[in-house]
């Protein structure tokens, strides 16, 4: 898999020893789960220091000019950063028993391949080939409004964010924020504050609940709060490529 140079990184092992048990069920019954630390204070500089080397993305968003909030993000090119790959390709595994789960329950009948690599190969068939991790830079007044990371037909249907910065010393506020709506019920709110090194893994756009009837449909957007203070750095960790 195409990767650039950057220092080795130290983390896959701090994955394998998460109680991914717990993770995995909370994710599945909850919708998203945090991880607690897997980049230390020296991988999350070495990750914000790429944000003023344009040669590693292909694409700078203002996010004000969509209307997406108030902020910017940069997806990274082809080949990713070492520690941005290693992420992608370490935690996909882990991902697989639920997101084939889901599409199981939620009647479709295609399941992921066992590695990001055969996934992306699939990716790449059906003409979705741009890389999708991406660098948000956030700073005072800033916010993310509420969205779904969708590029193409192929989803797979969990992702990640990395909080790179420190709350409370680094910036103030700036909360990962995740709404669920269910059929016929009034929206609800979930908060998963993270301290920097942290992970939430959640979903892009759908899980599904066991109903009475079988199985039903719930939609998840996921957002930032306001920035108060500060500069918020989060790398986001999408296992599907782009059209």
């Amino acid at each position: 898999m195409m990767c650039s140079s950057i220092d080795t990184p130290s983390f896959p092992e701090r994955i394998e020893a998460l109680d991914w048990e717990k993770i995995l069920q909370t994710l599945y019954f909850q919708g998203f789960a945090k991880t607690g630390q897997i980049l230390n204070l020296q991988e999350c500089h070495q990750i914000i220091n790429l944000y003023g080397d344009r040669a590693q993305f292909r694409s700078h968003v203002k996010m004000e000019q969509y209307r997406f909030g108030q902020g910017e993000y940069q997806y990274f090119a082809y080949p990713l950063p070492v520690i941005v790959q290693s992420l992608r390709e370490t935690v996909y595994p882990y991902l697989l028993s639920v997101a084939n789960t889901w599409n199981q329950e939620l009647g479709n009948v295609f399941r992921f391949a066992n590695t990001l690599e055969k996934f992306l190969e699939t990716c790449h068939r059906a003409k979705q080939v741009r890389p999708t991790p991406l660098l948000l830079k956030y700073e005072s007044g800033d916010f993310n409004c509420l969205h779904q990371d969708l590029y193409g037909e192929l989803t797979f249907p969990l992702q990640m964010a990395i909080l790179l910065s420190e709350p409370g010393e680094d910036f103030v506020g700036g909360e990962f924020v995740l709404v669920e709506q269910k059929p016929r019920t009034q929206s609800r709110v979930h908060v998963a504050p993270l301290h920097r090194g942290e992970a939430v893994i959640f979903a892009v756009s759908h899980r599904p609940v066991q109903g009475t009837r079988g199985f039903y449909r719930v939609n998840l957007k996921h957002g930032v709060s306001q920035i108060h203070s500060g500069q918020r750095y989060c790398l986001g960790i999408i296992f599907h490529d782009a059209t």
